[in-house]
């Protein structure tokens, strides 16, 4: 893969995500579900926004914070999704460009707003997400960069956007162009109310075009029905070159064949908010992979760079990841 200028090109949920401080009282009076992922129309939207704490916006969705993360820790990345051309939809762009992201999809001219999630972090550090999807539902296959996809190590597949059909459509793009250029597909299962959507359309994507997974406990479980961990784990073994399973305070599970490698969480010190934990130890994981680390040492930074993002509000690191991780490793 030495002739790839792109670390790694993520395709997913093109939004803004206003993070805010709340309480349990408030997810209850206004029926949240805690530490999940709802999808909610923009009605429900505007009256949760009215009603929330004053919050920090910046770009987000699940594979955007992860290609953010490989560039912070001093890879090349690019990103493929969609906004629409309104103040949310340049607030996307310019923020993640800022962050050394190659971001060239065209804007919506008109229907449905730029997606947001609603971010609402009780004093536990749990989040509960409350996401309008608006014109991210609108990805096809007409949106896949062909050359960006060509130049890319990894293509990185975000699984909540695998819920509008078209989107499907430019997975299943990306992935042949990737696989025909020499390039490896990634798949996060991004949430176990997706995986139990989707659950037979994920197994045979797993198995026929992902090369890496990233999945946590409850996602993979989910994924093959099993009744514990280690049972999924086994019924994952052999279906992807790699696989990474994050089991939050447990540290994380990295396999690949006949090897696993069960490595601890990385010290931290008080937990914040858990937001983009996933994403970035997807980030420091593909880092390594697209720089030649061995497999532990790859988990390994996807556990520092995590372990960095829930010290403090918001999916964007505080400190130098570069300058982290060689600590870590020194």
């Amino acid at each position: 893969m030495s002739d790839k200028s792109i670390d790694v090109t993520g395709i997913g949920n093109a939004i803004v995500d206003i993070i805010s401080p709340t309480t349990d009282r408030f997810l209850s009076l206004n029926g949240i579900k805690k530490g999940a992922m709802t999808l909610i129309d923009e009605s429900r939207s505007n009256v949760l926004y009215e009603q929330m704490e004053p919050g920090i916006e910046m770009s987000g969705g699940s594979a955007a914070n992860t290609i953010v993360g490989v560039t912070q820790l001093g890879g090349t990345a690019a990103f493929i999704g969609k906004v629409k051309d309104d103040a949310l939809g340049r607030t996307f762009r310019n923020d993640i460009t800022a962050r050394g992201v190659e971001y060239e999809t065209a804007p919506n001219g008109g229907g449905p707003r730029t997606a947001s999630c609603l971010v609402l972090v009780t004093p536990d550090a749990q989040r509960s997400m409350n996401t309008y999807l608006g014109a991210c539902a609108s990805l096809g296959p007409e949106d896949v960069n062909e050359d960006q996809v060509r130049r890319s190590k990894v293509v990185y597949l975000e699984g909540y956007l695998w819920d509008p059909p078209r989107a499907k459509d430019a997975f299943l793009k990306a992935a042949t162009i990737a696989h025909d250029h020499g390039g490896l597909v990634s798949l996060s299962l991004s949430d176990p109310f997706c995986v139990n959507r989707h659950r037979e359309e994920f197994r045979d994507l797993v198995e026929q075009h992902v090369d890496i997974l990233f999945a946590n406990e409850a996602e993979i479980i989910s994924l093959y029905e099993a009744g514990e961990f280690d049972e999924a784990l086994q019924a994952v073994r052999g279906n992807c070159e790699a696989v990474a399973l994050t089991r939050g305070a447990k540290g994380s599970v990295v396999l690949s064949g006949d090897t696993i490698y069960d490595l601890d969480p990385e010290p931290t010190k008080e937990v914040v908010d858990t937001t983009g934990a996933g994403d970035f130890y997807a980030a420091g994981f593909l880092y390594g992979y697209t720089h030649g680390k061995q497999l532990a040492q790859c988990g390994r930074l996807g556990g520092i760079a995590a372990s960095e993002i829930i010290t403090h509000y918001g999916a964007r690191p505080e400190v130098d990841l570069k300058v982290l991780a060689a600590a870590k490793f020194a």
